[in-house]
């Protein structure tokens, strides 16, 4: 047992880095051992049986699920919100600068530095919310109150490194416009229609972006995996859009994390790495007894 004033043997970096590609929680990874001997056993063991457990999680999603937990968790999102009278909307992935700067998005804003710029022009979008502006500033005319409309797809940022973090992300954002009620009312009553078919526990705590100030977040166990926010907004002006509102944004992988009880992003997000949070470069026994060798 390591005494007081011994330095504690941990895993190596290169032994923590294949446990967490391979699915060792953070508990485990942080475990210290009394000699190099005892510490190399358990970075076996622990290899031998998360290896075996991704081999096995690729084979159900082959036979049982057949659909990887981030499209589920889209399809679901989706039928909630179909069900509840809203209008599944889709638009470009490229946007402009100038939809960028009627977010208050420019040179000077944190954001822009994680932009993928196409061109002088064009950028791959990082949000949903101006095509969303866009449509409604048309659709505030054409349509009886209340307008309610979304969209799912990918967005793109040059995110900072982290469990939470990817530059490829789903978003899916739902905003209505002039509801029957307080929009801060809908808003509320918004992230239930969307949390409750995924049965995931949640809470709503106020915040502030750097886009829209003042908003809300959708918690689950301490990770945000939406903000919200209600109108109208000084924003508004920019799109002549005119009247109250609630929206919502919401990360789809984050969900997707949360539902696997997972605690890192990549494994559920787009991948040639992982396949629904299974790693695909390890060893196992497929089904049937065959040996799977690991690249």
């Amino acid at each position: 047992m390591i005494g007081q004033g011994d330095i504690a043997l941990g895993f190596s970096p290169q032994q923590r880095q294949r446990l967490a590609e391979i699915g060792l929680d953070d508990a485990a990874l942080a475990d210290t051992f009394d000699s190099a001997e005892e510490r190399d056993a358990r970075y076996e063991g622990n290899h031998r049986e998360l290896s075996q457990a991704n081999v096995d999680r690729l084979d159900s999603l082959r036979t049982e699920r057949r659909r990887p937990v981030l499209r589920t968790v889209e399809s679901v999102l989706v039928a909630a919100l179909v069900a509840d009278g809203f209008v599944e909307v889709a638009t470009p992935l490229m946007m402009s600068k100038g939809a960028l700067a009627k977010m208050g998005i420019g040179e000077v804003h944190p954001l822009w530095r994680q932009v993928y710029w196409v061109d002088t022009d064009r950028c791959l979008r990082p949000m949903l919310a101006p095509n969303l502006y866009y449509l409604l500033s048309h659709l505030q005319r054409l349509w009886p109150p209340p307008v309610s409309i979304f969209e799912v797809g990918p967005c793109f940022r040059k995110e900072s490194k982290g469990s939470n973090h990817l530059s490829e992300f789903t978003m899916l954002n739902l905003v209505e416009f002039e509801p029957s009620g307080d929009p801060a009312d809908r808003l509320r009553m918004l992230a239930d229609v969307a949390m409750r078919p995924l049965g995931l526990q949640y809470k709503i705590v106020e915040t502030d972006s750097g886009v829209y100030g003042a908003t809300f977040d959708v918690e689950v166990r301490g990770i945000e995996v939406a903000s919200g926010v209600v109108g109208p907004h000084p924003l508004d002006e920019q799109w002549g859009v005119n009247g109250p509102w609630a929206g919502w944004g919401f990360g789809l992988e984050r969900l997707a994390m949360m539902q696997t009880g997972g605690s890192r992003i990549h494994p559920v997000g787009r991948s040639l790495v992982y396949l629904d949070g299974a790693r695909l470069n390890v060893q196992g026994t497929r089904p049937g007894s065959h040996p799977v060798a690991e690249e």
